[in-house]
């Protein structure tokens, strides 16, 4: 088993910053490629970065390329989304998710964190 905990959400006006982080406890974070997905209310689950197990190999969604930077620290046991230029359709509960491999699929992330809330105010 992995657990996750998410932290660093709130309330932000457009344009601003926040910094997420999802610290992970139990197995090797340091084999387990990391993702972010975010659920706006009445919306699907939807990945917004992923990273490899390493660090080495990232994946963005389109709409936060250039806004977002997902990385990890492993001797931390955590993994960061820091965002920036934030948009109130950024919006949403973001999660943390842990897979055996780096993927983009939902199905494939076997660990998740309990979310955190990220409102973004126009």
């Amino acid at each position: 088993q992995v657990q996750l905990v998410e932290a660093g959400g709130g309330l932000v006006q457009a344009g601003g910053s926040l910094r997420l982080s999802c610290a992970t406890s139990g197995r090797t974070f340091s084999n387990y490629a990391m993702g972010w997905f975010r659920q706006a209310p009445g919306k699907e689950r939807d990945i917004v970065a992923a990273i490899s197990s390493s660090g080495t190999s990232t994946y963005y969604t389109n709409s936060v390329k250039g806004r977002f930077t997902i990385s990890r620290d492993n001797a931390k046991n955590t993994v960061y989304l820091q965002m920036s230029s934030l948009k109130p359709e950024d919006t949403a509960v973001y999660y943390c998710a842990a897979a055996t491999y780096i993927t983009i699929k939902y199905t494939d992330f076997a660990f998740w964190g309990q979310g955190t809330q990220v409102t973004v105010s126009s």
